[in-house]
């Protein structure tokens, strides 16, 4: 990538109304069978054109063809029962009910790999995919086999590297692994879980990336932020180690919140995704306000190094709000570019 300030989305964006319910997140699909292949391959072509259009720069899927961004993958696992579910607390926030792992996991064949194809055939540019780290993988199941999250993260670590070498076959430039998790369970993510991440990225050539954010803008998550208290410092237990890690590029929450931005400099060295558009509004940033926020971030990160992103994914929000939150990043990190320009 040698466009300086390349332009990213975390992931998801909006489906269209006529595959799922708008403005729902982990909406059922309206479609069946072949129409729902043909529909979700549909949707994948307008999220890549309301990129596009909006002037981003690495263009994702928005995750199109994908429910939930951890269980559609687990969903193709072997060794999870979906039918067997337990209520578990996901990342200390809130109860859900979640399939169980009864035997030992593995996968039978690529998850997302012609999805991806199917993305690279629509465009030149660099692109982008999405998967579940390991450590937001268990913490999104019930574990009657393994007994024991490290175990079992370093087999969903192993599952993600073979699925990941094969996204990287696809043409894939950038393979981002999304471990919110590690915002919550930090003697875990520095114990094991940031190893089990590197271990799900070994060997790539493609570069890699993980985002950590503290979640889409539903009230479980919004409710926890207002606990939180003035200063957001949950970064701070694990960028340290991450710093020294193998992975590429590190994503975190700027936009809005109340991370202090000097904690990027905690992972000097690395680039640095800084989410500059909120997605908890509905309000659509202004291009100087995006603008701002990269402006902040270059005192802890060099200009080369900087990837201007959203804080989490779109999904939940209207189509219409997200094309002018794509337009209002796109256009704030040209007004930067011009400014290093000059």
């Amino acid at each position: 990538m040698t466009t300086l300030l390349p332009t990213t989305t975390a992931g998801s964006l909006p489906k269209p109304s006529w595959l799922a319910t708008p403005e729902t997140l982990w909406s059922p699909w309206k479609l069946e069978g072949e129409e729902l292949l043909a529909g979700k391959q549909d949707a994948l072509r307008l999220a890549v054109d309301d990129q596009r259009q909006a002037g981003i720069d690495i263009l994702g899927d928005g995750e199109q063809t994908r429910q939930h961004f951890v269980t559609t993958f687990i969903e193709h696992l072997d060794g999870v029962d979906f039918e067997k579910r337990e209520t578990v607390r996901i990342r200390n926030r809130y109860d859900a009910s979640v399939p169980t792992v009864a035997s030992a996991v593995s996968r039978a064949k690529s998850v997302f790999v012609e999805d991806a194809r199917f993305l690279r055939a629509q465009t030149d540019q660099p692109i982008k995919w999405t998967l579940p780290g390991p450590m937001t993988m268990i913490d999104t199941l019930y574990d009657a086999h393994y007994r024991s999250r490290e175990n079992l993260a370093w087999e969903f670590a192993r599952i993600l590297n073979e699925e990941a070498r094969d996204l990287e076959a696809a043409g894939v430039d950038i393979i981002q692994f999304d471990e919110p998790a590690f915002n919550v369970f930090f003697d875990e993510a520095n114990d094991w879980g940031i190893a089990a991440l590197e271990r799900a990225a070994d060997g790539l050539k493609a570069q890699t990336a993980v985002h950590i954010c503290y979640g889409y803008g539903i009230k479980a998550n919004t409710d926890w932020k207002k606990t939180l208290g003035s200063e957001w410092r949950q970064y701070e237990e694990t960028f340290p180690n991450l710093q020294k890690s193998k992975i590429d590029i590190i994503s975190l929450e700027c936009q809005n919140s109340r991370v202090p931005m000097d904690l990027i400099e905690l992972i000097r060295g690395k680039k640095v995704m800084v989410g500059a558009i909120d997605v908890a509004t509905d309000t659509i940033e202004t291009p100087e306000q995006v603008a701002e926020t990269l402006r902040n971030a270059l005192r802890f990160v060099d200009a080369d190094k900087l990837y201007p992103a959203t804080n989490c994914g779109m999904a939940p929000l209207s189509r219409e709000i997200a094309r002018g939150k794509l337009k209002a990043l796109a256009a704030g990190a040209e007004i930067v570019r011009q400014e290093l320009a000059a």
